[in-house]
């Protein structure tokens, strides 16, 4: 079954004075400050799309590699990851990378390493920003 998730933003004044509240509406937990400062300098309190994008990111990737290690019969005990997308304002959106520590009972370094390649490959955000340079680094705790 499909799902649909919705979030809104309500934006007031110019682009490089203004400011905004992203108002997550599918959860409802909660609104975030927005503001081209937070995106273009220091986040000072404030969150950014690509910051939002991380999140997404790094929550999706998560469940993608839980889901393959899963599969291979080989189920984490736990996964850290965390992902860092960079801004370059002019230009946009310039990368994505992603860190990923497991504890992993059975499973070695190599096919950890796999196992993380092919969820970065195919996990649905992953999928929808292939039009960005995605990287990695996998290790076992």
């Amino acid at each position: 079954m499909a799902t649909t998730r919705s979030a809104h933003t309500v934006w007031e004044g110019s682009l490089t004075e203004g400011s905004g509240t992203v108002t997550f509406d599918s959860s409802g937990i909660g609104e975030q400050a927005v503001s081209w400062p937070s995106r273009a300098e220091e986040a000072n309190g404030k969150t950014s799309p690509e910051e939002l994008i991380a999140a997404a990111h790094s929550s999706c990737f998560s469940m993608a590699l839980t889901h393959g290690l899963t599969g291979a019969g080989t189920p984490p005990s736990r996964l850290t990851t965390s992902a860092d997308v960079t801004f370059q304002p002019g230009t946009g959106i310039t990368g994505i990378h992603l860190t990923v520590e497991g504890t992993v009972p059975g499973l070695d370094e190599a096919a950890f390493v796999s196992a993380a390649e092919d969820a970065k490959a195919n996990c649905p955000v992953s999928q929808a920003l292939s039009g960005t340079t995605i990287t990695l680094s996998a290790k076992l705790a």
